[in-house]
């Protein structure tokens, strides 16, 4: 047996965006029309989003201490100032294409959310193009298994020597679905990216009505556009994979883990994932006393703790 260590689980210096790109649409739960411009940002920023309102920025970097609880999305808020909503989706494109520092200027509450998936992400992020920058790329690396459960619900999070994900579902009609790879840009646009939010349109109905006596704006903008809308064992239209629901939920674990807001490099195992589950392992592997730590990598594997 080999002594070598393994290949570094990824980039060795952080990357930003090598030009501007824009995004615009409805948001799947407010209905409402909004403007996404994401921009270059300088190494050490992380993923920030801005909205502006009355004149004033107000900034919300995108870390699990920012996460508020939203019915059916991942939202973020600093202090008292104005919501993001439905971050989920471009995270993961970020995440998955390595882009560590960006800016993310909104105008509206809610992010697009094109057809339910992150490949209107992924090629916008395709076509502006990946630059790397001068700083050593940090890693979070878990180095002690945890666990979160709630109810039949079950999250995992254990070493491994790269970002690897297992995800299983059981959905009425299409019994249990699971799914399992290493998360990188190529295999994310394959396997994931064009997967898309999923729902019967009769749980949007019975959304919009709780989302009135909740006072909270639920499910306004699904339709079978943005939506799989599931008939049966398939889809309005058709599936793009036969698992498609599995394939979209590991999506959106990708996406709530870059709250995370460096790099993982762990194995995570997500029996029924869904948001607040999710963040639920983040939090308990953040806020777990030694079980994980900050890392950078050498050309040949080898690793070394980071300096602040």
């Amino acid at each position: 047996m080999s002594d070598e260590p393994p290949p570094p689980p990824g980039p060795l210096k952080e990357a930003t965006l090598r030009a501007v790109f824009e995004g615009e649409g409805i948001g799947l739960h407010t209905g409402r029309v909004s403007k996404v411009r994401v921009l270059p940002a300088p190494e050490g920023h992380g993923r920030v989003f801005r909205r502006v309102l009355n004149g004033v920025a107000h900034d919300v970097p995108a870390v699990w201490t920012n996460r508020r609880s939203r019915p059916l999305c991942t939202a973020l808020q600093l202090g008292d100032g104005p919501l993001v909503r439905t971050v989920e989706h471009l995270l993961a494109a970020l995440s998955a294409h390595q882009i560590d520092n960006a800016l993310i200027e909104i105008e509206g509450e809610e992010l697009p959310i094109f057809d339910g998936s992150a490949e209107p992400w992924c090629a916008r992020i395709r076509d502006a193009g990946r630059v790397e920058q001068a700083r050593d790329r940090r890693y979070l690396r878990v180095v002690k298994r945890v666990r979160h459960q709630a109810a039949d619900k079950k999250q995992t999070a254990e070493p491994a020597p790269a970002f690897e994900l297992r995800s299983g579902i059981t959905l009425s009609n299409f019994g249990q679905m699971r799914w399992e790879g290493r998360i990188d840009a190529e295999t994310f646009d394959r396997e994931l990216a064009v997967s898309r939010s999923f729902g019967r349109m009769r749980w949007a109905i019975v959304g919009r009505i709780a989302g009135l006596f909740r006072r909270e704006p639920m499910l306004r903008g699904a339709s079978q556009n943005t939506i799989a809308a599931l008939v049966g064992k398939s889809a309005i239209g058709g599936l793009r994979f036969p698992d498609e629901p599995v394939r979209h939920r590991a999506l959106d674990v990708v996406g709530d883990l870059a709250l995370a807001g460096l790099p993982i490099v762990g194995r995570i195992i997500a029996i029924r994932p869904g948001h607040d589950a999710n963040f639920g392992l983040l939090k308990t592997l953040m806020t777990t006393p030694n079980a994980w730590e900050v890392v950078t990598y050498r050309a040949d594997g080898t690793r070394k703790k980071a300096k602040d």
